[in-house]
């Protein structure tokens, strides 16, 4: 059956190609792995060319480091399982191919030729298909005209078949009914917040008995997690500021510099209206003269919004022949109009911003604070070097600040410390992975500096003595009691709520709430009552616990899903596409499961061993 492939198709297989060009200009020998051997494996009677799977591999790996910016040795790439990932699209590729051919699925000539002529890379100056440049540019990939006409034939044919396999695929309407059903489902309900001045009665003080039982049962409040002792040395910018020396002349080249910074002209917050001809714009300024119209209802009836005439704050230099009368307006008042690149224009001044000038020695501060920064940090830069140095010939952190200028101090470290050094992200995850066996070394900080570090002592986790967090404590069981007296207060008014009494009845102050679903955020409610309500039957009155607060809730109606509302339609489309798709996914992944079952895999592993040896 033979068939032709659609421009989606012949778009993937340009790619494919530009894709191998490149690997066959960058230089890599796959032409030396052909010898006798011809292939890494066979599924069924498709064999996965020995240097189809070499240029795979290249590729991937490169793709690898182009997304992180780092080289990617082979051995790390089979640490991360790479080869093994491109080894298993090689084989599913060749299952689906396979089954093609079983099919009786193919390419016509015709088609073939179609497609290779409009690839852009085979064809020459005049635009049309160039056989040199056709020959050359397989060459430079390292293939054969029928190794790639193969390769065309067989990946049009494989598109196909997913295509059929996919298309289709289309999740039931009860799928989406149920999810939206659930997500989308509503509630009214009133509520009322109760909070520690609705206390009916003072907190009585608490004894030492009490606190000290709740010290026993909320131990892990008051337990310092596993620490480390370490000692670390460090050196920072601001360390070496002081140090740092800069002429005259270094602050003033950096004031010119900055003179936009610190000359900044008179300016005007300004909006612009263009019309299509001076006649328009001058109707329109016309009639906000007059008081027929206003400058924001010519912009609506533009069907523009203010944002889309806001040109911000600009200078004269910003306006060019709209300087002149934009600039002598007052704010408030419409200028214009005035001949622009857009057309004749109206421009409404908002504000005007004063000239602003900070002479030289107001910056001087800013000026040296900047430029000594940046030279402190390149003074560590050449500092690192020797503190890598001293430390790889065996010095110990405590010899360093002689040398270095480094300081030596010491922390008990743990997750939950995140003062001083300690701020550093740098530091906290060396601290986190520091062991006893690791020698010390130099690092970076975020700010340029430096750092080392030696762990000293593995420090258990342990509970602080009740005398030392006893402060704490009291302030635990006062939140916890407060909390406590609220909700037997809040329980002692659902009957009452129950049964529909009003606020005043209550002595509370209730909200009512209409059409609210799962997803919605109540300020100042507790974070559990939403997912209370949803929980509560019709005319059922609940006490919902807070932070420091607790509400009495009553459901009034639970109201099914507005299909009409926008939202609820955009969510059932996105979630039947979803579903669709993941549905298709697993289609296709189930068949070509099967064909590559019912084909057989075989590999070469001496084959794939000696294509791993190239980029060792």
């Amino acid at each position: 059956m033979a068939t032709g492939g659609s421009g989606g198709i012949t778009k993937i297989l340009v790619w494919i190609l530009m894709g191998l060009l490149i690997l066959g200009l960058g230089g890599f020998g796959v032409t030396n792995l052909s010898g006798t051997v011809r292939s890494v494996g066979e599924v069924g009677e498709q064999e996965i060319d020995i240097d189809r799977y070499a240029r795979a591999l290249q590729e991937e790996i490169r793709a690898f480091e182009a997304q992180t910016g780092e080289a990617l040795t082979f051995q790390r790439a089979r640490e991360l399982g790479i080869d093994q990932a491109v080894l298993a699209r090689l084989v599913a590729a060749a299952a689906l191919d396979d089954e093609t051919t079983r099919l009786g699925i193919s390419m016509g000539d015709e088609n073939l030729r179609e497609q290779i002529v409009d690839i852009s890379a085979f064809q020459g100056p005049d635009g049309n298909f160039d056989r040199d440049a056709y020959t050359f540019a397989l060459e430079q990939a390292g293939m054969t005209e029928s190794g790639f006409e193969r390769g065309l034939r067989l990946e049009t044919a494989r598109t196909l078949l997913q295509g059929a396999v996919m298309r289709g695929a289309r999740m039931p309407d009860t799928y989406t009914d149920t999810v939206i059903g659930y997500a989308a489902e509503r509630r009214d309900f009133v509520w009322g917040l109760l909070g520690p001045r609705d206390l009916d009665a003072p907190l009585p003080a608490p004894t030492e008995a009490q606190l000290r039982a709740y010290y026993k049962a909320n131990e892990p409040d008051f337990t310092v997690p596993p620490s480390k002792r370490i000692t670390y040395a460090l050196l920072t910018p601001e360390m070496l500021i002081d140090e740092v020396e800069l002429p005259e002349a270094d602050l003033r080249r950096e004031y010119e510099a900055r003179a936009d910074t610190y000359i900044r002209p008179e300016r005007r917050l300004v909006e612009r209206l263009a019309f299509p001809d001076m006649d328009a714009a001058r109707a329109a300024k016309s009639a906000i003269e007059a008081g027929a119209s206003t400058f924001e209802a010519l912009v609506e009836e533009r069907g523009l919004d203010l944002a889309d005439v806001d040109l911000g704050d600009v200078s004269r230099d910003d306006l060019g022949r709209a300087a002149g009368p934009v600039f002598e307006a007052a704010s408030g008042e419409v200028a214009g109009p005035v001949q622009t690149d857009l057309g004749p224009a109206l421009f409404r001044i908002n504000g005007v911003l004063a000239a602003q000038e900070t002479s030289f020695e107001e910056a001087r501060p800013e000026l040296r604070a900047a430029l000594a920064s940046d030279r402190a940090r390149r003074m560590i830069e050449n500092r690192m070097e020797k503190a890598n140095n001293l430390l790889a010939g065996g010095a110990r952190l405590e010899e360093l600040p002689g040398e270095t200028a480094m300081q030596v101090d010491e922390i008990v470290w743990n997750e939950n410390v995140d003062e001083g050094v300690a701020a550093y992200a740098a530091f906290a995850e060396a601290a986190a992975a520091v062991t006893a066996e690791d020698y010390p070394e130099v690092m970076m900080l975020e700010d340029g500096g430096i750092f080392a570090l030696r762990l000293d002592e593995e420090v258990p986790a342990r509970v602080k003595p009740f005398a030392e967090v006893r402060a704490a404590v009291e302030e635990g069981w006062r939140a916890r009691e407060t909390r406590d007296r609220l909700a037997e207060q809040a329980r002692g008014l659902l009957p009452e709520l129950a049964d529909g009494a009003d606020a005043g009845a209550l002595g509370l102050t209730l909200t009512r709430e209409r059409g609210i679903t799962r997803n919605r955020f109540i300020q100042d409610a507790p974070d559990d009552m939403i997912a209370a309500v949803f929980d509560m039957e019709v005319g059922e009155a609940r006490v919902v616990r807070g932070q420091d607060s607790v509400a009495a809730v009553r459901l009034d109606a639970v109201r099914a899903p507005d299909q009409a509302a926008p939202d609820v339609a955009q969510m059932r489309e996105r979630l039947l596409q979803q579903a669709s798709d993941a549905m298709a996914q697993d289609f296709y992944s189930a068949f070509a499961d099967a064909a590559r079952a019912r084909a057989g895999v075989s590999l070469n592993q001496a084959a794939i061993n000696a294509v791993h040896s190239n980029f060792q």
